[in-house]
């Protein structure tokens, strides 16, 4: 079992050693983002520099750094899924997602992650997508600092700004999300965080999740939407330190607890008067 330890730690350091940095753009020789995906390695590092890039739907499906400078826009052009990582430990950061399909059987996304463990979407930008990033059956994984923004008028016509389904161990944190049906979506999620993340303006809640038991909300914004949270058939949930301003949709509640035990829920605000929050003051909590 040691050698087997020793085998597979020489074998990461030379992948490491191997790894190439490949550059995307108008001024390099490799201006297409699919191209750069299709000649990379495990290991590698893809840089996509400053443009706007309308190939369809990107499929990652090494384990790579994907990384965006200056934010380069990935435009579904309303056609279709924006990004979708099929690959384990894919690192995602720098871009802005725009325009994705919209479709109720399919629920295409500005980023998608299938079944995969220890990825990581970080500081990105979407907007106009049906769904905003939707993890399946992931686990380990870690959405964050990302601003995620639709435009829904009717909760039937826009999916859900960060959608977590039948996953274990994520970590979701410090991001805004606001016009979507849900800023924020659990079901059969377990072990999971959702910390200082704002989610306003949202159709129906700020917060939904059901049967997700294990996880903890706290120091989160939600506000200006249908209705704040709901918690639904749940157990061991830990939600402290959370605030619900002026949540006056067709519900008009700020929290809605439905059959749930065993749970702590502490030192939470509700307000009708609106402010504004720094990140700073949620840092407190």
């Amino acid at each position: 079992m040691k050698n087997a330890s020793y085998i597979l730690f020489f074998f990461f350091l030379f992948q490491l050693i191997c790894a190439n940095t490949i550059q995307v753009g108008a001024a390099f020789p490799i201006k297409k983002i699919k191209h750069a995906i299709a000649i990379a390695r495990n290991g590698d590092t893809i840089i996509v520099h400053k443009g706007i890039y309308r190939e369809g739907n990107i499929i990652i499906d090494k384990r790579i750094v994907f990384l965006g400078k200056n934010f380069p826009v990935l435009d579904g052009q309303d056609k279709n899924e924006v990004l979708s990582v099929k690959a384990d430990s894919v690192y995602v950061t720098g871009f802005k997602m725009i325009n994705s399909g919209f479709a109720a059987l399919d629920d295409p996304c500005g980023i998608k992650v299938y079944n995969r463990t220890f990825v990581r979407v970080i500081n990105n930008i979407l907007d106009n997508n049906f769904f905003g990033i939707y993890l399946q059956n992931c686990t380990k994984c870690v959405v964050k600092g990302n601003t995620i923004s639709a435009y829904g008028k009717e909760e039937q016509l826009i999916g859900n700004g960060i959608h977590c389904w039948k996953s274990d161990s994520l970590q979701i944190i410090g991001n805004r999300i606001k016009g979507h049906r849900d800023g924020i979506y659990f079901e059969f999620v377990t072990n999971s965080i959702i910390w200082r993340n704002i989610s306003t303006q949202n159709i129906r809640y700020g917060l939904h999740f059901m049967f997700s038991n294990d996880d903890a909300y706290i120091s989160n914004v939600f506000k200006k939407n249908g209705a704040g949270v709901a918690v639904m058939f749940t157990k061991k949930v830990k939600m402290f330190h959370n605030y619900f301003e002026e949540n006056w949709g067709d519900a008009a509640y700020g929290l809605l607890l439905k059959e749930i035990s065993d749970s702590y829920i502490i030192g939470n605000h509700f307000s009708k008067i609106h402010r504004e929050f720094t990140w700073k003051e949620l840092a407190e909590y």
